[in-house]
C-alpha cells in the first residue's frame, strides 16, 4: 500500500490542532511549507482522525487531504475542469436568466440540481425554456461582465500547462462560454452545450443530445485513451452532481467548493483554498 501524507492547507495550523493531527496519523515528521501550507509525512488515514479533528480543521477554515506521498503533476496527463462555480465563478444560466427577469426561477432549479435533488437533464430543459426569446446578445455581456475565473485558476492552468499536462473543459453549461474560454486561456479541449438561436433570439433549446454528467465522464474517458492515459493519471475538477461521473473516471477527483454529495466521494475537497490549493497536493519535483 502507497505511503500517503497529510496535506493541510489554507492558513496557519494552531500547535495544538497541529499536535493532534500528528498523534492521529502517526505522522514521522512535519514540514512547514509557507505562507499556508504544511505537510504530514507517512500520516495514515484511520479511526484516530476522526470527525472532531476534521470538524476543528473546518472551524479554522483548513481543507486537509490524505495524498500518495512524492506524487508530483508531472505524474499526470490530463486535467479536466468543470466550467460554472469552477473554472469559473458563476453559474453562465444563471446569469442568462438575470436579464430575462428570472434569475430566482432558474438559480432555484440550478442548485437543486448541482445538489443532485432533480435529474440534470430535465433541470437543464426547464432552466432553458425560461430563456425563450431572450436576445442572444446577451452572451456577449454575461461574458464580458459577469464571467470571472475562480481564485487560483490562472495559476493552476500555467502549472499545468508547464508540466505537460493536456488540459480540458468538460461542461454542461454552454459552448457560447467554453470556446471562449478555450482559445483565450489554451486549453486543448473543451465540450458543452449548444445554445439553439434563431432569428437572434434563444429558443430554450439546445442543438443536439444534452451534455449531461454522463456524457461529461464519456468525454472523460474517451480523452483518457486517445491520449494513451491510464486513470491513475487523470485529474478532474468539479463541484456538483452532475460531475460524480467524471469525477470517478479519474485517478485523482476533487471536489472544490462542492456540493455535500460530491465533497463526499471525492477523494479531495478543496472547501476554502483556491484553485491553486491543487497544487499543493503535489511534491515539488
Amino acid at each position: 500500500m502507497a505511503q500517503t501524507d497529510l496535506v493541510i492547507q489554507g492558513g496557519g495550523v494552531p500547535t495544538f490542532l497541529l499536535d493532534r493531527c500528528v498523534a492521529a496519523t502517526g505522522a514521522t515528521s512535519v514540514r512547514p511549507l509557507p505562507p499556508k501550507v504544511v505537510r504530514l509525512h507517512n500520516a495514515i488515514n484511520g479511526p484516530a482522525f476522526d470527525e472532531e479533528i476534521k470538524r476543528l480543521l473546518a472551524n479554522e477554515k483548513l481543507d486537509w487531504a490524505f495524498v500518495e506521498s512524492g506524487k508530483q503533476l508531472t505524474d499526470y496527463g490530463l486535467i479536466a475542469f468543470d466550467m460554472d462555480s469552477t473554472l469559473i465563478t458563476i453559474e453562465c444560466i444563471d446569469e442568462l436568466a438575470d436579464f430575462a427577469g428570472k434569475k430566482a426561477s432558474v438559480a432555484s432549479v440550478t442548485e437543486s440540481a448541482m445538489r443532485g435533488e432533480i435529474d440534470y437533464r430535465e433541470s437543464l430543459r426547464r432552466r432553458l425554456a425560461l430563456l425563450e426569446g431572450l436576445d442572444a446578445r446577451v452572451l456577449a455581456q454575461v461574458y464580458a461582465e459577469r464571467v470571472q475565473l475562480s481564485p487560483g485558476a490562472g495559476a493552476l492552468l500555467e502549472a499545468a500547462q508547464k508540466a505537460g499536462l493536456r488540459t480540458a473543459i468538460l461542461s454542461g453549461g454552454f459552448t457560447y462560454f467554453t470556446e471562449r474560454l478555450r482559445i483565450e486561456l489554451g486549453f486543448d479541449f473543451a465540450t458543452s452545450n449548444e445554445l439553439e438561436i434563431s432569428g437572434g433570439k434563444l429558443t430554450g433549446r439546445v442543438i443536439g443530445d444534452i451534455v449531461d454528467g454522463a456524457a461529461k465522464a464519456h468525454h472523460l474517458s474517451r480523452l483518457r485513451d486517445e491520449l494513451g492515459l491510464k486513470q491513475e493519471q487523470v485529474i478532474a475538477i468539479g463541484d456538483g452532481a452532475n460531475d460524480l461521473l467524471m469525477l470517478a473516471e479519474a485517478g485523482l477527483s476533487i471536489a472544490y467548493h462542492a456540493k455535500p454529495a460530491t465533497r463526499e466521494k471525492a477523494d479531495v475537497a478543496l472547501n476554502f483554498s483556491g484553485l491553486d490549493g491543487v497544487l499543493n497536493l503535489f511534491e515539488s519535483a
